[in-house]
């Protein structure tokens, strides 16, 4: 879609989606042959739901380049509601405006509550609202895998 990676920036949301950009980041280096940067937002400030999920430490956002006319990739582990997207949006435009921004996630699970679609997707995994996907990666977690978890009652 973007004809090489020169104005291409990926930035991944803590946690598991910065460490999914940064091996996709990789990845697209191999096959281009330039490095393409990567970086790390934290959209804790942004989240909608802070009266409910309380306010937590927040982790370091950085975005090595600006991302004034670039073409952002956003990558996070999984989509659901949207909310989280919704959150990094935000975050991306108080940084600058860029050329145009694309969803990458590695589970779509469904169940949006905003209007928001993931133009890559790695696996869609139809759920119900009583269940829960969990991704695990190694360098967080020690293991590399995704897991349906139904919610206990």
């Amino acid at each position: 879609r973007h004809r090489g990676a020169e104005d291409v920036l990926i930035v991944g949301i803590h946690t598991r989606g910065a460490l999914i950009a940064s091996e996709l980041g990789k990845m697209i280096e191999k096959f281009e042959g330039i490095p393409v940067p990567v970086g790390v937002l934290d959209i804790g400030e942004y989240r909608d739901d802070l009266d409910i999920r309380g306010a937590r430490t927040p982790k370091q956002s950085d975005i090595p380049v600006a991302i004034d006319g670039r073409s952002v990739v956003l990558v996070d582990d999984v989509l659901y509601t949207g909310r989280t997207v919704r959150a990094a949006l935000d975050a991306l435009a108080d940084r600058g405006r860029a050329e145009q921004i694309e969803l990458a996630v590695l589970i779509d699970r469904g169940h949006r509550e905003l209007p928001i679609r993931a133009d890559y997707v790695g696996k869609n995994i139809p759920t119900s609202q009583e269940e829960v996907v969990r991704v695990r990666l190694s360098e967080a977690d020690g293991e590399d895998g995704v897991w349906i978890e139904r919610i206990d009652e």
